[in-house]
């Protein structure tokens, strides 16, 4: 196998299928139809939700989309399906905070399997002659945006069939998607990956046909699951690429940490609220300081680094951060930016990518705050949910 470097190339034009605005987020979650995405969430055109790029980025919360299918009356039976998705979003971001660094290795077992640590080419170049597949990363290319079912099929080809360990692959998809959440992520590949999970994720051409509407026969996929677990990397996955994954910074009203220190001399009583790529509620308000305080979105390199995002992603970003009021924008690590003294003006959400913040930090809103910990699988940690969870819909 071969490695090569690449970088995507797409269309930075192409319209957005989210508004950044707080108000829009709120009309897509009124229109949730949890019913349907029991029945057609696995398929292509199912009533999915489309409020992951909202959840990510802390615009809506896991709890805000539970509590309003509880204000529109709607029943457990209908709910359940939907509840237990978000749990599984809660779940990986338990694991991330109580497993910090640890997600980006293998978690529970040593992945089995690996020739190397690249992507495909041919999946990198949406050029695996699976339709399906290379339709979604053309799209997720053009929109930030690949369902997640195609997710699954698109890792288990990577890793399962094509060979690859997880982590590469993963830094690439995330780099595209618009509501990129490196917990779901990277523990979903590794899920996939069998890292953690019980056991490797396989899908043929037939389960593939029937979800994604497509009638192809005769590819490298069109076997049985006993064929497909057997077989050695197919030539069209052979040669391996590692993406260039570049991050800039999006154009702004950038202000450099001289002058934060100036307008924090300046109004030495007010508060400084901080936001991050995780955490851009508009509405966030902690202690009662709704108006008078100082809003500080900081760019710090060392995680842009660690986690690169497509130009794409800066722009979602950057319209989202632009919906709250009077937000400064700085691009330097807190530690050069604040002193101690700043401390006990200070406040932050928890998360994993803010342990180094110094300040109040205030808990996130969590769908079972109560269930806290790091728990190996998602059975165990739903054991200690369902309870909550239908206890919420009476």
């Amino acid at each position: 196998m071969t490695g090569t470097p690449w970088q995507a190339s797409f269309d930075f034009e192409g319209a957005s299928l989210w508004s950044p605005r707080l108000e829009d987020a709120r009309a897509r979650l009124s229109l949730v139809r949890p019913a349907a995405y029991a029945r057609s969430r696995n398929y292509l055109d199912g009533a999915v939700t489309q409020l992951s790029p909202y959840l990510s980025r802390g615009v809506l919360s896991t709890l805000q989309v539970a509590e309003s299918l509880v204000e529109r009356g709607l029943s457990w039976e209908d709910c359940e399906s939907l509840v237990k998705e978000l749990a599984w979003r809660d779940y990986f971001q338990q694991v991330w905070k109580h497993q910090g660094n640890g997600i980006d290795q293998d978690l529970r077992q040593p992945q089995v399997g690996v020739c190397h640590h690249q992507v495909p080419a041919a999946l990198v170049n949406a050029r695996t002659g699976i339709t399906a597949v290379d339709a979604a990363v053309a799209e997720l290319y053009r929109t930030g945006y690949m369902h997640n079912h195609v997710r699954m099929y698109t890792a288990a080809l990577a890793c399962n069939v094509g060979g690859a360990h997880w982590l590469q692959a993963a830094r690439w998809m995330y780099y595209h998607l618009l509501d990129g959440d490196w917990a779901s992520n990277a523990l979903s590949w590794q899920w996939v990956a069998g890292a953690f999970s019980t056991r490797k994720y396989f899908a043929n051409q037939e389960n593939i046909n029937k979800y994604c509407y497509t009638h192809q026969r005769g590819t490298f996929l069109d076997v049985g699951y006993d064929a497909l677990e057997r077989m050695k990397v197919p030539e069209a996955l052979m040669e391996t690429v590692l993406p260039e994954l570049r991050c800039e910074l999006p154009e702004g009203p950038w202000i450099d940490a001289a002058k934060l220190r100036e307008i924090l001399q300046e109004h030495p009583s007010k508060p400084v609220l901080m936001y991050h790529f995780y955490q851009l509620d508009p509405q966030w308000s902690p202690a009662g300081r709704d108006g008078d305080a100082i809003r500080v979105m900081l760019w710090e390199p060392e995680f842009l680094q660690k986690y690169p995002v497509s130009q794409r992603v800066m722009a979602w970003v950057k319209a989202l951060a632009e919906q709250i009021p009077g937000i400064l924008w700085i691009s330097a690590p807190f530690a050069e930016v604040f002193e101690a003294n700043d401390s006990p003006r200070i406040h932050f959400k928890e998360h994993p990518t803010t342990t180094h913040y110094r300040g109040h930090c205030h808990p996130r809103e969590w769908l079972f705050p109560e269930v806290d910990g790091y728990y190996p699988s998602f059975s165990s940690y739903w054991k200690r949910c369902e309870s909550r969870a239908r206890a919420m819909f009476g």
